[in-house]
Formats: C-alpha cells, structure tokens, sequence
C-alpha cells in the first residue's frame, strides 16, 4: 500500500500504515520539518493512530485523517 504525503510549507506529513499483529494494522504519521538547507538532518517526529484496524485501508484512513489534524494545527 502507497504512503500519502501532505505538505503545508516547510512540514511535510506522510500517512502510512504498518501491520502490528495477525490481521491488525495501525495508521502512522511522519511529521519531517525541512529548513531547506541540505546540510543539517531533516527534523521528524512519528505520530501514531492509537486504535487499530482490521485492514490496511481503514489504517491508512485513519492516518490520512491523522495527517490532516496535525497539519491543520501547525501555524506557519
């Protein structure tokens, strides 16, 4: 299944999904702050769905809704 990336100015969100057990997948966010300058290492925080799901897809939807949560929180 194909990451979704978000990006809203320097803050770039990637909605992903990972298997956490037999027929469980949880939804996962990486949040990556780029400064523009290639030299220094790319700031990234991991955030985590806390429930659950029965399918990858219904993972990667609740880490796109994640995503957007995050981004719509960040002031630029």
């Amino acid at each position: 299944m194909d990451d979704i990336t978000y990006t809203k100015g320097i803050y770039t969100a990637t909605a992903s999904v990972r298997e956490v057990g037999s027929d469980t997948w949880q939804g996962v966010v990486t949040l990556a702050r780029d400064e523009g300058d290639p030299n220094d290492d790319q700031e990234t925080t991991l955030y985590e769905v806390e429930a659950t799901s029965s399918t990858p897809e219904e993972a990667l939807e609740e880490a796109k809704a994640l995503a957007h949560r995050i981004l719509g929180e960040i002031e630029l």
